[in-house]
């Protein structure tokens, strides 16, 4: 059986929510392995929507295990919320149904107020964070201060670890011009959330094991996009923690020799949400139109994206290193109605053509686009569920985009609904 990786391959919102849903009626686990709260996901089942930001979006499917891996960062008080709000419609939560790993760090109060005050501090370049805590989590984890939702189960290793961990916060607070942190309140906050937390603890990595063992299939998902990743993305406005699909195996505790196939979101155009370059984006009334269209407003901060045309040269770049077997194309549908289409097919840096984006950030800012043109389509292909609905120009535009990316199209969506989408290989059979 196969096990899959998805993760998007721009910079999130690639639609990547519906898309696990619809693998995850193939999976018999769903498993979260990067990220945090930050990461919205939407998805529509049968008129209902369902919006995530912690919880693995396999959760809102009857009979399958979801998965918190290590590699996620833990704000417990929103685990104990998003929950909440689930059951509410009607979705069944159970130890059965959800495991969080031991190791998972926890993001803290403090966490979110440290973000808060250093991206408002901040008169040099904003970052553009959520300011929900998640980078100064995962500082703390690679600091060794952490607190983890193992250390939650012993109220005197967790005494020991907020000490540790405050003696470098208070330090940064007192920078910042903060009050010190109330440690006994902190302590009483965690020790009210343990229990919830605790019930969903598990070794996740063996858990893991058991089940390729016995031939399950394992869906691995992960959020935001690669372009956001801390290594490969446009640094330094990325996320904390590594996107691309290699995080799937340490992020989980399952060797990379058992990941079977990758497939990255790719949306039919560009969009971005906050700070850092975009080569691609577009200022006119043709960006305005793919945002209307498309909707184009952040799941969890409610953030207006920045729109452009397809990159192909981008999207190419994070094919190749998170080694994708295949696309998910989403949004065409969005595109339907332009008489005329633009691809970003290289860069002009000043004077020399780049088929990539280069490191350094000052020569990503004079990056321009070199585009190409393709003929549009009048008809609509919202709905569309086979080859034949599609209109000739739009297979057109796909076959194109494969071409410059250097990866085939698995899947191709084309519209919210789960059940519009046209399966060109099914990753858990290839």
């Amino acid at each position: 059986m196969a096990n899959v990786v998805v993760v998007g391959a721009q910079w999130g919102d690639e639609g990547k929510g519906k898309i696990v849903d619809w693998l995850s009626e193939r999976a018999d686990v769903i498993a979260r392995f990067q990220g945090g709260h930050n990461a919205g996901h939407t998805l529509v089942i049968d008129g209902k929507v369902y919006k995530l930001s912690l919880l693995p979006s396999g959760i809102v499917r009857g009979g399958k295990l979801s998965v918190i891996g290590n590699g996620v960062v833990l704000d417990p008080w929103h685990l104990v919320k998003e929950i909440a709000l689930l059951r509410e419609m009607g979705v069944e939560i159970t130890p059965e149904t959800l495991m969080i790993a031991e190791n998972t760090p926890l993001i803290l109060p403090i966490h979110g107020e440290l973000d808060r005050a250093r991206e408002n501090q901040n008169s040099v370049a904003k970052i553009g964070t959520t300011g929900r805590g998640i980078g100064p989590a995962y500082e703390d984890k690679v600091g060794r201060r952490a607190i983890r939702v193992a250390d939650l189960a012993d109220a005197a290793t967790l005494a020991a670890r907020v000490d540790r961990a405050l003696v470098h916060h208070d330090a940064l607070r007192r920078g910042l011009g903060m009050e010190p942190v109330d440690r006994d309140a902190l302590l009483a906050e965690l020790a009210k959330v343990a229990p919830t937390v605790l019930e969903y603890a598990a070794p996740v990595w063996r858990v893991l094991d058991q089940k390729r063992r016995a031939g399950k299939r394992i869906l691995f998902e992960g959020a935001q996009g690669a372009l956001l990743d801390i290594d490969f993305g446009t640094y330094p406005f990325v996320t904390s923690s590594n996107v691309i699909a290699g995080q799937a195996a340490t992020g989980t505790g399952i060797g990379p020799g058992a990941i079977d196939f990758v497939l990255g979101i790719v949306k039919a155009y560009t969009t971005r949400v906050g700070e850092g370059p975009f080569p691609a984006e577009l200022h006119d009334a043709d960006g305005q139109r793919l945002g209307e269209r498309g909707h184009e407003f952040g799941t969890v901060t409610g953030r207006k994206r920045r729109c452009g045309w397809f990159d192909a040269v981008l999207v190419r770049q994070t094919c190749a290193t998170s080694g994708m077997n295949g696309i998910a194309l989403t949004k065409l549908d969005v595109l339907d109605g332009f008489e005329t289409l633009k691809i970003c097919v290289g860069y002009d840096l000043d004077g020399e053509q780049l088929d990539h984006l280069p490191f350094a950030a000052d020569a990503q800012a004079r990056c321009t686009p070199i585009y190409e043109e393709m003929p549009g389509w009048s008809e609509s292909t919202e709905g569309a569920r086979s080859w034949a609905d599609l209109p000739a120009n739009a297979i057109k535009y796909v076959r194109r985009v494969e071409e410059l990316i250097q990866c085939q199209v698995a899947l191709l969506s084309t519209s919210p609904e789960r059940e519009d989408t046209i399966l060109v290989t099914d990753p858990f059979e290839d």
